[in-house]
């Protein structure tokens, strides 16, 4: 009674053979479809354009394309405020203020987040900032000490982006291979160089034919690319807790002690100390970009259009 026929036999073999290559090819299509999803990306540089790197690449293209209002803070120094070569090389100096401390704004994103994030918050609010000042510059600002501030304002933004988005780039690398890093930088820089490049390329004609009040308001829109792209940043939010003990006068003590011992022992390094060294003296040394714009426009009277060359 407990016999099976043999033809029911056959049947389940057949049945357990076919379910074995249907799970077999199920198996396989998701893996597939996994493979696909991880090359689905188009790259660059060797690198997988995903929202995440294509936001860190926006951010740089950024910074090189805000270059656009150089030439025009150089005429709106000289012929709006008709100030000399040495209250320029003041300002220009003055701007660069920000770049000095760098360090404190990798603190601060490190031991405070901003809404649950130590990056993408800090993203948007540099977005705003650079938005601001260069708005500041299109309507408003009138005087030496307006321009000053406004420019500071924007070399801020700058710098504190530029800190953030280095960090994102550290972290990403952080455990690849050596060749994974390198195009990753150079995804970074290429990115950066192609900004400046279409802001030279545009820089001269815009101002020659519209003014510098128009390139400033152009300029004031691009910060906010920044800010739109830090939505792609693929960063885990902090939960409440982790947020109050990041927030806390001990937990922000604790970190910013560990974090000055990180960077001191990073920077007593021979290979570390001496390149800082050498670029230190680098920028130590009397720069000639003002003076050089005066000598080039009014004593060479090069034009605008070649200007925007150089």
């Amino acid at each position: 009674g407990n016999i099976v026929p043999r033809y029911q036999v056959g049947c389940t073999k057949a049945d357990t053979s076919k379910r074995y290559l249907e799970g077999w090819h199920k198996k396989q299509s998701s893996t597939d479809d996994v493979r696909k999803s991880k090359s689905g990306y188009f790259t660059a540089f060797g690198v997988d354009l995903s929202p995440d790197n294509m936001a860190v690449a926006i951010v740089y293209f950024v910074q090189g394309v805000l270059g656009l209002a150089r030439l025009a803070v150089s005429f709106y120094l000289k012929d709006d405020l008709h100030l000399d070569p040495a209250e320029t090389a003041v300002i220009s100096g003055f701007s660069s203020l920000p770049w000095l401390i760098k360090p404190i704004y990798g603190f601060i994103s490190d031991s405070i987040p901003l809404y649950g994030y130590r990056r993408r918050s800090y993203l948007i609010l540099s977005g705003f900032l650079g938005t601001l000042s260069w708005s500041l510059m299109a309507t408003v600002v009138n005087s030496k000490y307006g321009a000053g501030f406004s420019i500071l304002l924007g070399s801020l933004s700058v710098a504190f982006s530029d800190v953030v988005v280095d960090s994102m780039v550290v972290e990403r690398a952080r455990g690849e291979s050596q060749s994974t890093s390198g195009s990753l930088q150079s995804l970074c820089w290429g990115s950066s160089a192609f900004g400046g490049i279409v802001s030279a390329y545009f820089s001269g004609s815009l101002v020659d034919a519209y003014g510098v009040r128009f390139v400033f308001g152009i300029t004031a829109f691009l910060p906010l690319m920044t800010s739109a792209v830090a939505v792609l940043v693929n960063e885990h939010r902090l939960t409440p807790g982790e947020h109050a003990m990041s927030v806390s006068g001990s937990g922000f003590i604790e970190s910013s002690i560990q974090h000055i011992k990180q960077l001191w022992t990073s920077v007593k390094q021979p290979n570390i100390f001496l390149p800082t060294l050498f670029i230190f003296l680098w920028q130590a040394t009397p720069h000639s970009e003002s003076a050089m714009f005066f000598f080039m426009y009014v004593s060479a009277q090069i034009s605008l259009d070649s200007l925007q060359g150089f």
